[in-house]
């Protein structure tokens, strides 16, 4: 059965960017280092290589219009994956006319995940973007969260739970510890 799964690295005290969208360290790349290869020159090995199998067999993506377009729409396409937006605003000229498989979706989050979710079939849909994982617990759309715990304090910036409705109860269904960062899998109770 898909799911739909929010996946950020995280630091210790919360933030998932600066304030300038750089995502932390010297080369504003800190929160994602954990991801690189095993060694200098070969492919992505342990939990990372574990994860991008993960972000491989998904079926669609669901994203926030701000990392959307922060991100370019990843050139059209996540890995060939279809993107839906869920915003309340048309999309730029890119989007609309350069990108077939990107969508926006005005309708509320809800029905942008149930478009996503059809799209994906019987694989997962990954999530993208702080607001929107907010707005998808609180619609009780987003079923489970992976969050990179990077050993780092960034001290300011975006946090990726600023608001939300209430409290939610998670339960911890994976967790891998390595020097880098502890991976965190949680499903959403309901």
């Amino acid at each position: 059965m898909s799911a739909s799964v929010l996946d950020m690295s995280m630091s210790l005290d919360g933030y998932i960017a600066d304030r300038n969208d750089f995502l932390g360290g010297d080369d504003g790349e800190r929160l994602h280092t954990w991801a690189g290869p095993g060694d200098e020159s070969g492919p992505p090995c342990g939990p990372a290589a574990q994860c991008e199998d993960e972000w491989n067999t998904a079926g669609a993506v669901l994203v926030g219009r701000r990392t959307a377009e922060l991100m370019d729409h990843w050139g059209g396409d996540h890995g060939g994956l279809p993107i839906f937006v869920p915003s309340h605003r048309p999309p730029g000229p890119a989007a609309r006319w350069g990108y077939p498989l990107v969508t926006y979706v005005s309708e509320g989050i809800e029905s942008a995940m149930a478009q996503a979710k059809a799209a994906a079939g019987d694989k997962d849909v990954q999530v993208r973007g702080a607001y929107t994982a907010q707005r998808a617990l609180e619609a009780g759309v987003l079923d489970e969260l992976q969050i990179h715990q990077i050993p780092v304090l960034l001290g300011e910036g975006r946090r990726l739970f600023d608001v939300l409705p209430s409290q939610i109860e998670l339960e911890i269904i994976r967790v891998i510890d390595t020097p880098a960062a502890t991976h965190i899998r949680y499903r959403v109770r309901r």
